[in-house]
């Protein structure tokens, strides 16, 4: 056997060497004890040559790990690493403990609403250059997509699953929020292609989970007067006068149209200063600790609470990027040595070079139609940045029959949003809202969302 030359041996070497890899954490600084729960952080490389390495965390179920459900899920952005979902978005495990934690020393407690009480949960670092993935060389950043994100998470998946056999017969559902609704449909008909073409290993895909999540960014954009107006944020008489004079097309106005125009700068001065993402909540810039030291000359290492200034829910976020970007955690995470400069919630700079080359995942849900598999959809009734009027728009344009009319749902006896159901033939879709949340429901509302998720991976009517 002729041997390899010493350069591709070395590259050979180094390619097997990470492909994968995995490690149980068993400690966190800034958490006290051991984790009562098994958690696990690993890479898993796909593309060329392995040369993207995709991180992930994975908690697995705090209730029957076995036989609960396994659940894939995807941030927005895109750029929006896993860990905000795992801290932030009430998903995970873990949450940040606010009243023990000063900014330069951040304190973990667990989350009592985790979705990781009725399922196995993966909160994967994508596309590349999110959160803790990286690319080996400067190409694996170039060209990144929505169809190339969704390729390489379903890479992901199937190396993932030959690495963890034991969870190939659980349930199998993806779930996403925000922008990474355009992409989890792609990935869904990867897998369902996947299975028919007799991919290996087979996935046992039962369906998905989208919260408050983009699907067309037209509808999306388009919804946001007549949600204002719903909310009174805008006046009957402006938004009469607008849907009248942009002939209900807010998105793609007419540079020539000046009435249409008109109307849209009053409705805009209307909004501007409103928060998108919760619309009762202020609107605040995003804040660092040296931003925040240098605006309130405080002490960062006082508590939390103690710091005189507004409440604003961004100001939260500056704990991950002090935790994740502590050399401790990283250690303890097992992150690789010089992967990455600096660990960021969400990578903003990833917009210079993502191709937005699918601006509609309409065409992917009405394929799927035809393989029957279950969905939820849920939205914060107070998102504007993607409105459930927008959602509901997209979804009835599937023309599916209801099967159970708009009805409220009940937490602890108090109304926690209303649902209706839509089916065709073995296909099952459930739209619920969430009151008073925003984007990213479970951020604002994690009670009522476990026992929504906890309902319907158990068939219950919610």
């Amino acid at each position: 056997m002729a041997m390899l030359p010493q350069a591709l041996l070395l590259v050979l070497l180094f390619h097997t060497g990470v492909a994968s890899s995995s490690s149980i954490i068993n400690n966190l600084p800034g958490f006290f004890g051991d984790l009562p729960f098994k958690l696990e952080t690993g890479y898993v490389g796909v593309g060329d040559l392995d040369e993207v390495q995709l991180f992930y965390y994975f908690a697995e179920s705090e209730g029957s790990p076995e036989h609960d459900p396994l659940m894939l899920w995807l941030s927005g952005g895109p750029g929006c690493s896993g860990f905000h979902a795992f801290v932030y978005g009430s998903v995970g495990s873990l949450s940040f403990d606010y009243t023990e934690s000063s900014y330069n020393k951040p304190k973990l407690k667990l989350n009592p609403y985790s979705y990781t009480k009725v399922a196995n949960v993966i909160f994967l670092d994508a596309p590349v250059g999110t959160g803790f993935s990286y690319a080996k060389t400067w190409k694996g950043y170039t060209n990144m997509s929505a169809t190339s994100y969704a390729a390489q998470t379903y890479q992901f998946l199937k190396k993932w699953f030959l690495d963890h056999p034991k969870f190939l017969n659980n349930p199998l559902y993806i779930g996403a929020e925000s922008y990474s609704g355009i992409v989890l449909p792609i990935v869904v008909k990867e897998i369902s292609d996947g299975n028919e073409e007799g991919d290996e290993p087979p996935m046992n895909l039962k369906g998905y989970v989208l919260g408050n999540a983009g699907c067309d960014s037209k509808k999306d954009m388009s919804y946001t007067v007549p949600f204002s107006h719903l909310k009174a944020l805008i006046s009957d008489e402006l938004y009469q006068s607008t849907k009248r004079n942009c002939n209900e097309n807010y998105t793609d106005v007419d540079p020539s149209n000046e009435l249409c125009l008109d109307d849209m700068e009053l409705v805009n001065e209307c909004v501007k200063d409103i928060n998108p993402a919760h619309i009762l909540e202020p609107k605040c810039t995003y804040s660092s600790p040296n931003h925040l030291s240098n605006k309130h000359s405080v002490n960062l290492l006082l508590p939390f609470s103690q710091l005189p200034r507004q409440w604003c829910r961004k100001d939260n976020y500056i704990f991950s990027e002090v935790w994740a970007n502590d050399k401790a955690v990283q250690n303890a995470l097992h992150i690789r040595e010089g992967s990455i400069k600096e660990w960021v919630r969400c990578n903003r700079s990833l917009s210079a070079s993502y191709i937005h080359d699918v601006s509609s995942s309409l065409v992917y849900h009405e394929y799927l139609i035809k393989k029957g598999y279950r969905v939820l959809v849920y939205s914060g009734d107070q998102d504007m940045m993607v409105p459930y009027l927008g959602t509901i728009d997209w979804i009835e344009s599937l023309n599916l029959n209801v099967t159970f009319p708009w009805k409220p749902w009940l937490v602890n006896g108090q109304v926690a949003g209303y649902r209706v159901q839509y089916t065709y033939e073995k296909y099952h879709l459930t739209f619920t809202t969430i009151k008073g949340a925003g984007h990213v429901a479970p951020e604002y509302k994690p009670e009522e969302c476990l026992a929504m998720v906890r309902r319907w991976f158990a068939y219950d009517p919610l």
